[in-house]
């Protein structure tokens, strides 16, 4: 009950994403159905340092689209970069996907709202992405990538495209048995990746969370 209640909150809320939203479900779904190779929660966290080294090589992916180099890619500079690459994304597709990564929505993407973005384009398998993900130049991330959608079908118990409260602490406490700190990690970890507070993490949540756990934030890149 509380898993439907939440998705309805979700889709409420993602008025200009909602499309967008049931196709990343779709594919993590899809993907859940795979099955993940991640056995704990700790073997995320192993992974951090070489997570945050491949994402530190999407900078110059993001200095590409960053055309005025404000620090910020707006929705015209993503367009514009999209036409320059061939790219064959609709406008609405183009700008459903800005708003989705906008999450402070102040119509600027800073570098980890893009560093999102990439994944959510990794992981919209479709012919269109396939090309674009090929002209962007990401191939060499595809392992970084599937880390990450690993870690969230890890999380996912019930394989249904969110991640509820009860199911981070059972991934928690998979790693952490007998610990009584466990049920408060948990809590934190997934306070921080619930970005809207309705109960739910869904995958781009995730992906905001995680890029702050492995140490990138919008304060980071102003190469002061």
């Amino acid at each position: 009950m509380g898993a439907v209640l939440g998705r309805q909150d979700t889709n409420k809320r993602s008025f200009h994403g909602s499309n967008l939203e049931a196709k990343m479900v779709d594919a993590m779904q899809q993907r859940a159905s795979h099955g993940t190779s991640l056995k704990s929660f700790d073997g995320i966290v192993m992974k951090f340092p070489k997570i945050d080294e491949s994402f530190r090589k999407c900078k110059t992916i993001f200095e590409q689209f960053d055309e005025d180099s404000n620090g910020e890619i707006d929705k015209e500079e993503l367009k514009h970069c999209f036409q320059k690459l061939e790219i064959s994304f609709t406008e609405e597709e183009i700008c459903d996907l800005f708003e989705a990564c906008d999450i402070n929505e102040d119509m600027g993407m800073s570098f980890n709202e893009f560093i999102v973005f990439l994944c959510l384009v990794y992981l919209l398998n479709e012919p269109a992405v396939s090309e674009a993900k090929i002209k962007m130049g990401l191939g060499n991330l595809e392992a970084t990538f599937e880390t990450l959608v690993d870690a969230f079908v890890f999380l996912d118990k019930n394989k249904d495209g969110y991640v509820s409260k009860d199911e981070m602490i059972e991934a928690i406490n998979e790693t952490t048995a007998g610990e009584r700190s466990s049920g408060r990690i948990a809590m934190k970890r997934f306070e921080e990746m619930d970005w809207d507070k309705n109960g739910m993490v869904s995958f781009k949540e995730f992906l905001f969370a995680f890029t702050r756990w492995v140490g990138i934030d919008e304060n980071e890149d102003d190469d002061e």
